[in-house]
């Protein structure tokens, strides 16, 4: 994934946003003319993703930014490790210091937590997947971000599949009924996805032709009971009160799919330094 026009105008908003009318501070103190040199050195262990929107950046505010990558997508840093390094204009590195680091620092963030849950599920035949839980306006990135750590990605938005919510069947009467307007309305290549709470609706689900079933905040023994009513007939995907500390348990059950909506609504931001080295007047 390279940066499209979605990611050069939420860079242009976010730039906007930063320097208003001017970097005031900048202006003051660095000559228009000096040349400068950086480096994005990661403070914490993390999972890299997102260079090429941090370089974008740069490259608004000085096309003739010179840019080294030093590590690829998805790679596992260090502290200490060089990610990126930087050469032009220095009123443009340090006026697009921080939105830089801030696209940076959360779609690491996002990559290293997806990263975990990945390994924490490593040997089972479950996938980790993200959610629409994520900020708005940033849902490429940050889904771009999950698959950087190694997830894969749910439905990007409501036009990609259908899934009959608890709302959904309130408003339809029942799960047949729900299921049965939404097989009337939607083509034959979309999927059908039910969310069921209990074994009541799991079986409605099953009989309605359900084309996947979430299992909706249920506990480890539901979680076993399911799998082995649903034997394989269609794919179980786990949802809900998801963690890291739990979540090879929940794997262990032998769902297909389990979906972590922390990836994208509770990642920390990944700890990295812009750092200025040497410059020279141009």
């Amino acid at each position: 994934m390279e940066p499209g026009f979605i990611a050069r105008q939420l860079i242009k908003r976010a730039l906007t946003e930063d320097i208003g009318r001017e970097d005031v501070t900048t202006s003051a103190i660095v000559c228009e003319n000096e040349i400068g040199c950086a480096r994005a050195v990661a403070k914490s262990p993390l999972v890299v993703a997102g260079l090429f929107i941090f370089e974008e950046v740069f490259l608004c505010l000085d096309p003739a930014m010179k840019t080294t990558r030093y590590v690829a997508e998805g790679k596992q840093v260090q502290p200490g490790d060089i990610l990126l390094t930087l050469k032009g204009n220095l009123r443009s590195i340090l006026t697009a210091e921080r939105v830089a680091l801030n696209f940076l620092q959360r779609l690491c963030g996002i990559a290293t937590l997806t990263r975990a849950y990945v390994d924490a599920v490593a040997g089972t035949e479950a996938k980790i997947l993200d959610t629409r839980k994520t900020t708005p306006g940033l849902r490429s990135l940050e889904k771009y971000a999950v698959t950087a750590g190694g997830g894969c990605n749910h439905r990007f938005g409501l036009a990609d599949g259908v899934l009959i919510k608890d709302n959904h069947i309130w408003a339809a009467g029942s799960i047949a009924a729900a299921v049965k307007r939404a097989r009337s309305h939607a083509h034959h290549l979309l999927k059908i996805q039910v969310e069921v709470k209990n074994m009541a609706e799991l079986a409605e689900a099953l009989a309605a032709g359900a084309d996947v079933i979430m299992l909706d905040n249920m506990n480890l023994c539901q979680i076993k009971e399911a799998v082995a009513i649903v034997a394989g007939r269609v794919p179980l995907e786990a949802s809900g009160n998801v963690t890291l500390a739990n979540v090879r348990e929940i794997a262990a059950t032998r769902v297909n799919f389990i979906s972590v909506g922390a990836l994208t609504h509770s990642a920390p931001a990944a700890d990295i330094s812009l750092l200025l080295g040497a410059t020279e007047r141009g």
